[in-house]
């Protein structure tokens, strides 16, 4: 992954070692005799040139170059030998040396810049000490005109720390702006999901954050469809019982006191109808709001005590449990009960009779199975993946029942991290699984 992190902190570091080490560098020319001798263009061969003309041409020529550079550079030059002794005659005023011993004595300025350059000959291997007097006004407009690239290379240095900063700026800026956007349209369920694309193959903490929002989107976008198309079929559901029961109380009023007798059974039961379809929506609203904490949960007591209530209820079904010993997790215990009871219950429905039930609890991993198959019809395989859908109940069906039993144990596997599983036995009849993880989300 190319962090953002030690991008950002990389350029910034680049920026402060490039800006302080120019600062660095031309504080350090701006104070060295040998900037000077290098680069002053009445200096940087002087030496050279000199001890040459000595070498070859004799004393004269060697005087004459002298008071030849004296005349173009204005520097006063003395050239003194291993001994200390004057080789030519040079340039410096014949006060020089005691108005520079005057003024070390005062303690004061000197009027000129004083240098000194060592060189020796490949010629003759005699080695020569050469003392340069360069006025001060001369050497500042000097260093004025030589200032001009260290400070284009500082310049460069600026405009290249500009962009730089712009780079940073628009890598942060853009996602951000893109993000927010996306947030903008997801506060107005007008979310698209291709609208991160993008940034999402990113390979830095904004791809990753894309990648995270989109899931969130998604999830939220699905979440949202549900909760409109449960209002739509809670909606349709209790429309029926709510006519049949005005129904009911219409013909109550019309008819004769022996007749309105007749009539009770039927309205005390389509009230029960309506309570307990109320009553399992209820259910299913409070397995997403349950908000406290997981704690352990004793399957093998859940297993027994769901297997015990089968058996009062439908004591003429055969029910046999097969479960491995010491199932223990972290979750919810009414969930897990509820959605077993309703997988139950929705297995003796259909379940024929001289045919058992089978109840199986086994530990795989990290993850335990409940399964309860019935030996009945099935279900067939393109109604498989509406299963578990609220109110879906798939075509055929004559057993009561409003379709919100297998949607109750879909969202208590889900509230704890693991699945419902659907699906047709290979020797026959109806398997469903319940497979929860040990840890639930949320149980730490």
């Amino acid at each position: 992954m190319r962090s953002l992190f030690w991008r950002i902190l990389a350029s910034f570091w680049l920026a402060i070692a490039l800006v302080a080490g120019l600062s660095i560098l031309l504080g350090h020319m701006l104070n060295q005799d040998a900037w000077i001798l290098s680069r002053h263009p009445g200096l940087n061969t002087l030496a050279q040139t000199w001890t040459e003309r000595y070498e070859q041409q004799g004393p004269e020529a060697a005087q004459h170059f002298l008071e030849h550079r004296k005349h173009r550079y204005n520097i006063d030059v003395q050239v003194l030998n291993d001994s200390g002794e004057a080789v030519v005659p040079g340039t410096f005023p014949r006060r020089a040396a005691a108005f520079e011993a005057r003024r070390n004595n005062d303690d004061r300025r000197l009027p000129w810049r004083r240098l000194t350059e060592e060189y020796t000959s490949a010629q003759s291997g005699d080695t020569y000490l050469l003392i340069y007097r360069i006025p001060h006004p001369e050497l500042d407009a000097w260093h004025r005109d030589s200032l001009m690239w260290p400070l284009s290379a500082l310049g460069i240095a600026l405009v290249v720390l500009t962009l730089f900063s712009l780079l940073v700026t628009l890598s942060i800026t853009r996602p951000l702006s893109r993000l927010r956007s996306a947030v903008h349209d997801l506060g107005q369920t007008s979310y698209q999901q291709n609208s991160l694309a993008r940034l999402a193959n990113r390979r830095d903490e904004f791809g990753v954050l894309a990648n995270d929002f989109n899931r969130m989107g998604s999830r939220l976008q699905s979440l949202i469809g549900s909760q409109r198309q449960l209002l739509r079929d809670v909606s349709h559901e209790l429309r029926s019982p709510l006519a049949r029961l005005r129904i009911a109380l219409a013909l109550a009023e019309r008819a004769e006191p022996e007749q309105r007798q007749a009539l009770w059974p039927r309205l005390t039961r389509e009230c029960d109808r309506l309570e307990a379809l109320i009553s399992e929506i209820l259910v299913l609203a409070r397995v997403d709001a349950e908000q406290t904490r997981a704690e352990p949960v004793d399957v093998d007591a859940i297993l027994q005590a769901v297997h015990k209530d089968a058996r009062l209820s439908a004591p003429e079904q055969q029910i046999q449990l097969h479960q491995e010993t010491g199932l223990t997790l972290q979750g919810w215990p009414t969930l897990i009960e509820r959605a077993l009871d309703n997988l139950l219950r929705n297995a003796l429905r259909f379940n024929p009779a001289g045919q058992p039930i089978e109840i199986t609890a086994v530990r795989d991993n990290e993850k335990i199975t409940l399964s309860v198959r019935d030996h009945g019809p099935g279900v067939a395989e393109e109604h498989l993946a509406q299963l578990g859908e609220p109110f879906f109940r798939a075509p055929g069906q004559s057993a009561a029942g409003h379709g919100l039993g297998l949607a109750i144990a879909r969202k208590a596997a889900e509230r704890h991290g693991g699945s419902l599983s659907l699906g047709n036995h290979p020797q026959g009849g109806f398997v469903a699984s319940l497979e929860l993880p040990l840890a639930a989300p949320g149980s730490a």
